[in-house]
C-alpha cells in the first residue's frame, strides 16, 4: 500500500525536474536537428527574374546565408534594416526565400524597405521553408562550403547575433 502511495510523489518529482530543466532554457533557441547536416536542397525561381532558376547546389563552395523573410511579416521589418547594413560588407552571400507570400507583394516590399538580398527566391506553397524546418519567418541559416547548415538563427537577427555569432562563424567557415 505503501507503494502506491509513493507513485504520484515519484511522477511530481520528475515533473519538477523537468520543470526545472524547461526554466534554464532560452525560449528563442530552439534546437534544430538540422545544424550539422547538410543543408535541403532546392530549385526555386527567382523572385525579381521568375524564368530563372535559382539551386541551392549554385552555392556550394560558398558560406552563406539563407534568409526566410515575407511582406507580411512585420519582425522580418525588424531585422530588415540590419540585413540592409550587412549586405553593404559584401562579406558573405546572402539568400533570401520569400516564404508564403505573392510575388507583387514581396517585390513592393523589397522596392520599399531595400533589397539586402544577391538574390530572393520564391516559395510560395512554403514547401522550402518546411524542408527547413521553419517556424516562422524571420528564420536564418547559415551553409558553409560544404553545403552543411552550421547556424540557425530564429527570429529576426539582431546586431548582437550578427557581432557575436554569426560573423566569427562566419570568419571560422571561410578559413
Amino acid at each position: 500500500m505503501k507503494m502506491k502511495a509513493l507513485i504520484p510523489l515519484g511522477l511530481f518529482a520528475v515533473l519538477v525536474v523537468f520543470l526545472e530543466i524547461g526554466l534554464t532554457r532560452d525560449p528563442h533557441e530552439i534546437p534544430s536537428p538540422l545544424i550539422g547536416k547538410p543543408a535541403p536542397l532546392f530549385t526555386a525561381p527567382q523572385l525579381k527574374s521568375p524564368g530563372q532558376q535559382f539551386s541551392a547546389k549554385d552555392m556550394l563552395g560558398k558560406v552563406w546565408i539563407l534568409n526566410t523573410w515575407a511582406s507580411w511579416c512585420v519582425a522580418c521589418r525588424q531585422e530588415h534594416p540590419i540585413l540592409v547594413e550587412f549586405a553593404k560588407t559584401k562579406t558573405i552571400a546572402v539568400i533570401g526565400l520569400d516564404y508564403k507570400d505573392q510575388n507583387v507583394d514581396g517585390l513592393q516590399w523589397l522596392a520599399r524597405y531595400g533589397d539586402p538580398y544577391d538574390l530572393s527566391v520564391t516559395d510560395r506553397d512554403g514547401r522550402i521553408g518546411i524542408d527547413f524546418g521553419v517556424y516562422g519567418v524571420p528564420e536564418s541559416f547559415l551553409i558553409d562550403k560544404a553545403g552543411v547548415i552550421r547556424y540557425k538563427q530564429i527570429g529576426p537577427i539582431t546586431e548582437e547575433a550578427l557581432r557575436d555569432k554569426i560573423l566569427p562563424l562566419v570568419r571560422e567557415l571561410e578559413k
